[in-house]
């Protein structure tokens, strides 16, 4: 006989957030995330709770996307025997032993609260889509042992070594988790593997964002300065400040402190996941109060109403420009050249000015300090230089 419900294939697939039942105690839980999973309600015949009421039980059954609906009535039906018959389904349910794909989809869910943001969070499931899920995905996961890791990894190992040393992390981390669990026993195959070298080393090449030379730099903010269009803008912005693309595009007008002459960037935007101070010139200044009469949500604000420019807007610009073999993020390693060969500030300054952690984490929770008024004096300097045509300006003290 059929197993049936109130819910429907599509309800499960596109319910809001909430507790839905289907009945007889099952319940899709909807997560205001979006993640989806089945849990089921039970009483337990002739058993009492602590406070000597009928022993009421949630029991979780998966999530939605790898749990089918069908699948969840028949666990479900089968709890609700166990209970009437005064079976704590706890300890007598046959334990199904989850595939990898089930477990790392868990894992995922349970983790989604600690990512910084969303991207982040899609790139670690992403990644197991494409790189373990078609190989190992539907295997038990207390079968998967070095040989099924390898088939995911060695494909990938020196051609996407990046890639391949993420997925491995990520990897070794569902395994763990279904270790906890009592789904494995013994050492985890990715430490085994990287323990005995079964891989070959691969030397990473560093990837450096290509830079203007800081003696060309006033030359091609003049040229900047000349025009009238928005990336322009933020690109001479972005120029003064050492910041990064998403830092300046996403500045809105009420973290700018106008009387401080301070931007404060929240530790949402920050690489580093730690609001950033960050001084204002008057040649910084100068770029940005001028924006305030277009009244829009962001400083510098796009092609549509309240949005702000799009990230490829001031790479474009360069290519207008026919600035080649230079990135906007590449302006970044030209202060920090500028700052050490012509300002010769101490490499603290120079790095916190960056937003870069310096020292160890003892350290920085010994020196509070993030150096404003010394980075104030640096970015003065920098942007009498940029701004000045490459001119001397006063000197750091």
């Amino acid at each position: 006989m059929a197993l049936t419900g109130k819910l429907t294939k599509k309800m499960v697939e596109n319910l809001g957030p909430g507790r839905h039942g289907d009945g007889g105690g099952l319940y899709l839980v909807v997560d205001p995330s979006g993640a989806r999973r089945w849990i089921v309600r039970v009483v337990v015949k002739g058993q009492r709770n602590a406070k000597g009421a009928p022993l009421r039980t949630d029991f979780g059954l998966g999530g939605a996307d790898v749990v089918t609906l069908h699948r969840a009535r028949e666990r479900a039906l089968e709890y609700r025997r166990m209970a009437k018959q005064g079976l704590n389904p706890r300890f007598n349910a046959a334990r199904e032993i989850p595939c990898f794909e089930e477990v790392a989809r868990q894992v995922h869910i349970e983790r989604m609260p600690t990512w910084k943001n969303a991207k982040h969070g899609a790139q670690w499931i992403n990644t197991l889509r494409d790189y373990a899920f078609p190989k190992i995905g539907r295997m038990p996961i207390d079968s998967i042992g070095q040989p099924e890791v390898l088939m995911c990894l060695s494909p990938i190992w020196t051609e996407k070594h990046e890639t391949a040393r993420r997925l491995s992390q990520r990897i070794k981390i569902v395994l763990d988790v279904a270790k906890s669990k009592g789904f494995r026993s013994g050492e985890n195959p990715v430490t085994a593997i990287h323990d005995a070298q079964v891989l070959p080393k691969v030397k990473a090449k560093p990837k450096h964002h290509k830079a203007m030379a800081w003696q060309d730099v006033p030359a091609f903010y003049a040229d900047l300065s000349a025009r009238n269009a928005m990336a322009a803008k933020a690109l001479m912005f972005t120029c003064l400040t050492g910041s990064r693309t998403n830092e300046v595009l996403g500045m809105r007008w009420d973290e700018i402190g106008f009387d401080a002459r301070l931007w404060t960037c929240p530790a949402e935007r920050m690489k580093g996941g730690d609001p950033h101070r960050v001084p204002l010139t008057d040649e910084m200044l100068a770029i940005i109060e001028p924006l305030k009469e277009l009244r829009s949500d962001y400083v510098f604000e796009g092609q549509r109403r309240h949005k702000p420019l799009s990230n490829m807007a001031m790479l474009m610009l360069l290519r207008r420009m026919q600035v080649e073999g230079v990135t906007v993020h590449g302006f970044r390693s030209t202060f920090r050249d500028w700052a050490a060969e012509v300002a010769n500030v101490s490499r603290e300054v120079a790095e916190m000015s960056l937003a870069h952690k310096v020292g160890s984490d003892v350290e920085r929770a010994y020196a509070r300090s993030d150096l404003l008024e010394r980075r104030r004096a640096l970015m003065e300097e920098w942007s009498g230089f940029v701004a000045n045509g490459g001119k001397a300006v006063d000197q750091l003290s």
